[in-house]
This record gives structure tokens, C-alpha cells and sequence, in this order.
């Protein structure tokens, strides 16, 4: 079982161009007035919300995601700090995305067989910066004698039965509703005493499997 384990783990408001007007070829400019309203509408603000939040006017905001003005970086920068989100972030997150986000229970992958059953949110973790996982463990499942240890950080909640944890030179049972964080470079262990399965959420960051 072990062995399964370890194989798994700067412009001024200026009005906007008119229709006759056209961007130079080559230009890539953000559509400000859509993002903000796209962004806007995903916190769930109305424009007076909005406003208010940012100290501004309900106009001000209309006439921005309308396109009807361009704000200058000082502006933006104050309508932004109602969300709140820095004007990079604002210019190049993409609002609608493009990567799998709701799992059915169904979906989540199984990385390890055995006694231990580890369940990863998502096919892989290419490109994501934190693992997290649905872990099981029948009764005396054991990661195994030998430590586990890797760079990064983990933590997680017990959601049901009870979690022998070693970590360096600690050792705790945890039972529901108990958690942990530690550092990942600490030798550790993970066993369950107990006479029911023990049920696990935990996160790693960055992945390890």
C-alpha cells in the first residue's frame, strides 16, 4: 500500500474615438468600459454600488463601461479600489475562464489504489499552483515507516473518523473537524488508528503529485 502511496504523491479622460475613428493596425487595447462591466456584474454591484464604494459618480461609472470616456490611470485606479483589484490584474485576468472549473464527484481523479485513496480535483496539476485532494483511509491505513518529506506546504481538515499525523517529532490524533498546516519539508506520517474509515480534505501548495 505504501508503495501505491508514494507512486501517487498614464492617459487623461478623453471622450472615446468615435465611430468613424479607428485604431491603428496593431494596436492592442483593452475594451476598459466591457471588462469593467463584466467585472462589475460577477461581484454582484449595481453601477450606484459601485460607485459608491469608489467614491465616484453613478455617471462616471456609466459612461466608462459605455466606452463614452477614457479613463486616465489615477481614475481607474479609483474606481478599482471598490472591488478591490490592481489595474494590472484588472487589464489582463481573463474574467471568463477558459480552464474546467465545477468537478462532479465522478470527475475526481484516482491517483493511488489500496488502503489509501487519494481523489485529485482536476486531471492534473500542470500549470496549477495548488493540489488538493479528497483523501480515504480504511482502518489502519498507513503512508508507511518509511517519512514522507518534499518541498512545499500542506493542510488539510478530518472530515470523518480519526488521523494519526506525525510531523517531525510531534504526534497527534485528530478526529472531525480538527485540522493541520505544516511544512512539507518536516518528515511526515499519516495513519489511521481507528475502527471506521478516515476521511480527509487536504491542499499542498505547490503540488507534489
Amino acid at each position: 500500500m505504501a508503495g501505491d502511496f508514494r507512486r501517487a504523491h498614464g492617459a487623461s479622460d478623453k471622450p472615446a474615438p468615435t465611430s468613424g475613428e479607428t485604431a491603428e493596425a496593431g494596436d492592442d487595447v483593452p475594451d476598459i468600459g466591457s471588462r469593467l462591466k463584466e467585472l462589475r456584474k460577477m461581484h454582484g454591484l449595481s453601477q450606484r454600488e459601485l460607485a459608491k464604494r469608489a467614491g465616484v459618480t453613478n455617471g462616471t461609472i456609466s459612461l466608462i463601461e459605455q466606452n463614452r470616456i477614457s479613463p486616465s490611470i489615477g481614475s481607474l485606479k479609483k474606481v478599482l479600489g471598490g472591488f478591490p483589484i490592481s489595474i494590472a490584474d484588472f487589464l489582463t485576468l481573463d474574467l471568463k475562464p477558459r480552464r474546467k472549473v465545477f468537478y462532479e464527484a465522478k470527475e475526481l481523479r484516482e491517483i493511488s489504489k489500496g488502503d489509501v485513496s487519494f481523489r485529485l480535483v482536476g486531471r492534473d496539476t500542470r500549470g496549477r499552483s495548488i493540489q488538493m485532494m479528497h483523501e480515504r483511509y480504511v482502518p489502519g491505513a498507513d503512508t508507511g515507516e518509511e517519512m514522507l518529506s518534499h518541498a512545499g506546504e500542506e493542510c488539510g481538515i478530518v472530515i470523518s473518523g480519526v488521523m494519526e499525523l506525525t510531523v517531525g517529532g510531534e504526534v497527534r490524533k485528530l478526529v472531525a473537524g480538527d485540522a493541520f498546516y505544516f511544512d512539507s519539508r518536516l518528515p511526515h506520517r499519516f495513519r489511521n488508528p481507528g475502527t471506521i474509515d478516515c476521511v480527509v480534505v487536504s491542499a499542498c501548495t505547490p503540488p507534489s503529485f
